[in-house]
């Protein structure tokens, strides 16, 4: 396991370097994904069969189709037609595919071979094992935790805002009724 390890982290650091020097947002995503789920086989091979299986649903997963949603509607103008063909290449996809077979071979050696890779000390580490760790002796910290993230977020909801959308409708609604006196539509 700790071979299957060693490799997965290296797979993890050499995507990771990619997604930050991709100037292609498409290319930076492969890299990204890639980057998730060699994390995923370094859960693994740690003895954490539950935070792998939830880096890949939820991070390789789910996170992901929104970041592919978003690519999506920032290509909206007819000039990029040709430069979304050529991302289709078959050069486009082979880091991403070549880490892939890194990835699938690291994995299938690792389920296969068992202690025959290394010798990582590692007890598995089970759902309801984190579950009684996180909201037992760290419940305020956990709690914590999300009541900061829920500040954040509150934050990045007002500094978001564009207040000039509510100038313009005091704007439009004020012209409306100097037009129709009384203010009726």
């Amino acid at each position: 396991m700790e071979f299957a390890f060693y490799l997965a982290a290296i797979v993890a650091v050499a995507a990771t370097a990619r997604v930050i020097t991709c100037a292609n947002a498409v290319h930076a995503l492969l890299y990204l994904i890639m980057s998730l789920l060699s994390v995923a086989i370094v859960f693994y091979t740690l003895g954490a069969p539950f935070a792998a299986a939830l880096e890949v649903i939820v991070y390789a997963g789910a996170i992901m189709v929104l970041f592919v949603f978003v690519i999506m509607m920032l290509n909206l103008n007819q000039e990029t037609v040709a430069r979304e063909k050529s991302w289709l290449a078959p050069s486009v996809w082979i880091g991403p595919g070549l880490l892939a077979l890194v990835l699938i071979a690291v994995l299938a050696a690792a389920m296969a071979g068992g202690e025959s890779l290394g010798s990582v000390d590692s007890t598995p580490l089970m759902a309801e094992r984190v579950g009684r760790t996180m909201f037992g002796a760290y419940v305020l910290v956990v709690e914590l935790a999300a009541f900061v993230l829920l500040a954040a977020l509150v934050v990045a909801a007002h500094l978001g805002r564009d207040d000039r959308d509510n100038a313009e409708r005091k704007r439009v609604a004020a012209a409306r009724g100097r037009r129709h006196p009384g203010g009726e539509q």
